[in-house]
């Protein structure tokens, strides 16, 4: 313990030594724990939105463009006698068009009022068994007057397979470089050991342990794993703070941000830094461990 300080000053100048091959190291890290952020993050949001679209459980009905007012309230009548459905609200469609306005501006709908208004008529329904959605739905566009049925489940149905494939995708891509992050590690240590093979076999010669020689080397295998951590969980904050902010204004659903899930993914991120920086050192030391005095130097 008490040459425990001078051993973590030399893993840190191993460090600056090899410093293209560290970068090097730490460049495919970040982009392997990036990728695994990116896939956590768009899973949890995906759970959110098929949970918050259960939640809900409406659907939008919309009706013909000829369809008048009057006519278009005595539709909900119809509406109400379709099996499986237990509340029908009409929409007024100059009332869609002002929130529209409101949340636009007046400039782009100041002249769609009135008979110049290019919304339908339409409903909001609610299914008392969603199982039976897609028979619902088919009964519902069977009634005279319906022009199309638009659902969240569709978008979440969407969103829940392309999380699947980019889950998928990510995992081998994550995989492959975990592989090459090992390799890349590996090297950087043996290049280490290397350049320090005199001092090596002098330690040797004299009786240093494993452990004495082991330790810089794998304290600069885990420095290298938590620098790209820490580069890692700031750039998916920064990535996914955009992203979530860019598709609110498209999709409304309740988003889960990094900054509501980041200890966890933090302390993930650390432990494998730490658990592949230490792996890549103690796979490339062992086999100079093996030797005694001049046989590290080759002689």
């Amino acid at each position: 313990m008490s040459s425990f300080g001078y051993l973590i000053k030399e893993g840190f100048k191993n460090l600056a030594h090899n410093r293209l091959m560290s970068l090097a190291s730490i460049g495919v890290l970040i982009s392997c724990l990036v990728l695994t952020g990116s896939a956590i993050m768009l899973t949890i949001n995906v759970a959110n939105i098929v949970d918050s679209v259960g939640d809900t459980n409406v659907t939008k009905v919309f009706l013909d463009d000829n369809m008048t007012k009057l006519e278009a309230v005595y539709k909900g009548k119809e509406l109400k006698e379709v099996d499986n459905i237990v509340d029908v609200q009409f929409i007024d469609k100059d009332e869609s068009i002002e929130a529209y306005r409101e949340q636009l501006g007046d400039e782009v709908f100041a002249n769609m009022t009135g008979d110049d208004n290019p919304l339908p008529y339409a409903y909001s329904i609610v299914m008392d068994d969603l199982s039976k959605y897609d028979d619902t739905i088919a009964l519902i566009k069977n009634v005279p007057g319906v022009a199309s049925v638009s659902s969240h489940r569709d978008v979440a149905a969407k969103l829940t397979s392309l999380s699947s494939f980019i889950t998928t995708m990510s995992l081998w891509i994550i995989l492959a470089l975990g592989i090459i992050s090992l390799f890349i590690i590996s090297n950087t240590i043996r290049m280490t050991m290397f350049s320090h093979r005199f001092e090596i076999s002098i330690m040797k010669s004299v009786g240093a342990t494993n452990a004495f020689v082991r330790v810089p080397f794998i304290i600069e295998g885990i420095v290298i794993g938590l620098i790209s951590a820490i580069i890692s969980i700031g750039l998916i904050f920064v990535l996914s703070d955009a992203i979530i902010s860019a598709a609110r204004n498209i999709l409304d659903f309740p988003y889960t941000r990094f900054t509501e899930v980041m200890w966890p993914i933090i302390g993930i991120f650390c432990a494998a830094g730490v658990v592949v920086g230490a792996l890549g050192s103690a796979v490339s030391i062992r086999r100079f461990l093996t030797h005694e005095g001049n046989e590290v130097l080759g002689w």
